[in-house]
């Protein structure tokens, strides 16, 4: 068995596991409900324009608002179709407008004369969603690399505490057994944010949010390799934090450089997404650019050969942390007396596989 069919058998094992996992399941029903609730409830929630009732004279300018406009006789047939619930309000000779218990705000803008005014920035991102589309991008690699990543750790570590890994590098070789982790995790983080993308659009479409989901699809589009390639980087340092462990407890403490490596970045883009000097060292930094450079491109501050130096900056990163990544876990893998510290690990790397 060379090392490509091992890595498949290990991949393929490691994800059968886990797609038994109820655990592993509700989150992922749990992520699609809140994805789910949050493109489609929002909308459905504010409601609909009023409706209102008017005589003919007067329902121009309520049309033109985009409001639901009911034309009657005259203003007792306007205010009994407020007193029986038919409409919102009704516009009556004055004009006054009539309302059972809460003034109809859009109702009084539409009446309202207003001057005209001119964006001398049309193409400007809405400040709501400027503040949450980097809280999205970072919290969704930030959640799925710690969740995957520590389950990584803990799969690696289960196996040296039962000594079930004695067997299995009797079987296939030490990288394979990395490799496979690792791959199984891409795979089944992908997976996940891939059906969550899937609900979060459908549910944009249902919410009638067209126009956001314009302006996203090239920052997601990118967010995908560099979320692919990020989570690699990330899954090699928490396999080989996890040989470093002996027991599950250990864990925690073996892990704290790789917890900082995801927490750091994530605040980072959290708390410096306005200041474009950090944003554009962020999107750069292997740790930080999944999320940093895909939100640069959203915001229009990216020219278009930055993401593409970005990418090959974190590729070359990935490529020299699963090499290293490797090197530590085959120096840990197979001491099971004690917690191996990264020193040990580095420098004594055992020859097996």
């Amino acid at each position: 068995m060379n090392v490509t069919q091992a890595t498949r058998l290990v991949a393929e094992r490691e994800i059968r596991v886990k797609l038994r996992d109820r655990t592993f399941l509700f989150g992922t029903l749990f992520f699609l409900l809140i994805a789910a609730a949050g493109t489609i409830l929002p909308p459905l929630l504010s409601g609909g324009p009023d409706s209102v009732a008017v005589t003919q004279e007067a329902a121009g300018p309520l049309r033109d608002a985009g409001l639901d406009v009911r034309v009657v006789a005259d203003d007792r047939a306007a205010e009994q179709a407020v007193r029986d619930g038919d409409v919102d309000a009704a516009v009556v000779s004055g004009p006054k407008v009539l309302a059972m218990d809460e003034s109809p705000t859009d109702v009084v803008q539409a009446l309202s004369s207003s001057p005209p005014v001119q964006l001398l920035d049309p193409d400007a991102v809405d400040p709501v969603v400027a503040f949450l589309v980097p809280f999205v991008f970072a919290f969704v690699f930030f959640i799925t690399s710690q969740t995957f990543g520590l389950q990584i750790a803990q799969s690696v570590t289960e196996e040296k505490q039962t000594r079930i890994v004695e067997i299995l590098v009797a079987a296939v070789p030490v990288r394979a057994l990395l490799a496979g982790k690792v791959v199984a995790g891409a795979i089944l983080a992908f997976a996940q944010i891939a059906l969550i993308a899937v609900v979060a659009v459908i549910g944009m479409q249902i919410g009638d949010s067209g126009g956001l989901l314009g302006l996203l699809a090239p920052a997601i589009g990118w967010f995908v390799p560099f979320f692919v390639i990020g989570f690699v980087l990330l899954a090699a340092m928490w396999a080989a934090a996890g040989a470093l462990a002996n027991r599950q407890e250990d864990i925690a403490a073996v892990s704290t450089p790789v917890q900082l490596a995801v927490m750091l970045p994530f605040f980072a883009v959290i708390f410096l997404n306005d200041n474009d000097t950090a944003m554009r060292v962020l999107s750069y930094l292997p740790f930080s650019s999944p999320t940093a450079m895909p939100l640069r491109l959203f915001t229009g501050d990216a020219a278009g050969w930055e993401p593409f130096v970005s990418l090959v900056i974190l590729v070359l990163a990935a490529g020299a942390f699963l090499v290293a990544g490797a090197r530590v876990y085959e120096g840990s893998l197979l001491r099971t007396n004690g917690r191996t510290s990264l020193r040990t690990a580095w420098r004594e790397r055992e020859t097996i596989g």
